[in-house]
């Protein structure tokens, strides 16, 4: 299914326009590496998906930690209601100031074969919390191809089987597939808070328990965007054989803006 090129959504707002000014900044979060030699074995990352000046540093960091191969499934969060509930984009390219990354079609086709998964352009039209972790992939590897997944609402009660079929994609692909979710912690609470309920999904991420960290989020009402692909990318890196989630960094908004009295939290995760 080919059906063109999909624009940026928050080019000029979540990250520049300008393609040398872009570079520069993936450059500068990239630089920001937490081990002296990449991780080969990564299964899967956790990456925050706000504007650079805020998050950017959590994924430099982490997308520089480890290997980035060709091929990446990125499943993020719909923030918006339109479109199906679990989503892989139909567009053949993804637009960028530096030019078009391509969908990887195999990986798209054999994800949308899955029960529950559909493709469909419209749930990925203004999304961004897939968008703003391409430059930083691209930059790690040119020949990047992905494919783009979002989860709304209505695929909760399908998380362990979307999670079985990404780990299924996963292991039938030709070659190595990094998988990446995508998603912020608490939304604008005081910093002190913030982070007394992050460390709650937190330490449920770095068990590895995807279940557990769904039931914290829900029970203890914590509003992180994107429990559901992080759930599904933790069902599915478990199936693949990973054991261990390493906190790469955590930090809030407020550290950057210097307002410690409505933060959203930020947090990266290397799984293997």
């Amino acid at each position: 299914m080919n059906h063109g090129t999909r624009q940026p959504a928050v080019c000029g707002s979540f990250y520049p326009r300008e393609p040398q000014e872009l570079l520069r900044a993936v450059d500068s979060f990239l630089a920001r590496r937490s081990f002296d030699k990449a991780i080969s074995s990564a299964t899967a990352v956790i990456c925050p998906h706000a504007g650079y000046i805020f998050s950017g540093a959590v994924t430099g960091e982490v997308l520089s930690s480890v290997d980035v191969p060709t091929r990446v499934i990125l499943v993020g969060p719909k923030h918006r209601r339109a479109g199906a509930g679990a989503a892989v984009d139909t567009s053949s390219v993804w637009r960028f100031p530096f030019g078009d990354v391509e969908l990887d079609e195999a990986l798209c086709d054999a994800l949308a074969q899955r029960a529950g998964i559909e493709r469909d352009a419209m749930a990925h039209r203004d999304e961004h919390s897939l968008e703003v972790q391409v430059p930083f992939l691209w930059r790690r590897c040119p020949q990047l191809r992905i494919a783009p997944l979002l989860l709304g609402h209505e695929a909760m009660p399908r998380l362990e089987m979307i999670g079985a079929a990404l780990a299924e994609v996963v292991q039938q692909a030709q070659g190595s597939v990094l998988m990446l979710a995508s998603t912020d912690m608490s939304h604008y609470l005081p910093e002190a808070a913030a982070q007394k309920q992050d460390a709650l999904a937190l330490e449920r991420i770095g068990a590895l328990d995807p279940a557990g960290l769904l039931e914290t989020v829900v029970s203890r009402d914590i509003s992180m965007c994107g429990v559901l692909p992080t759930v599904a990318v933790m069902y599915a890196a478990k199936a693949l054989c990973a054991t261990e989630a390493t906190l790469i960094r955590y930090t809030t908004s407020g550290q950057t803006s210097g307002d410690l009295s409505a933060v959203v939290g930020y947090a990266g995760y290397v799984i293997r």
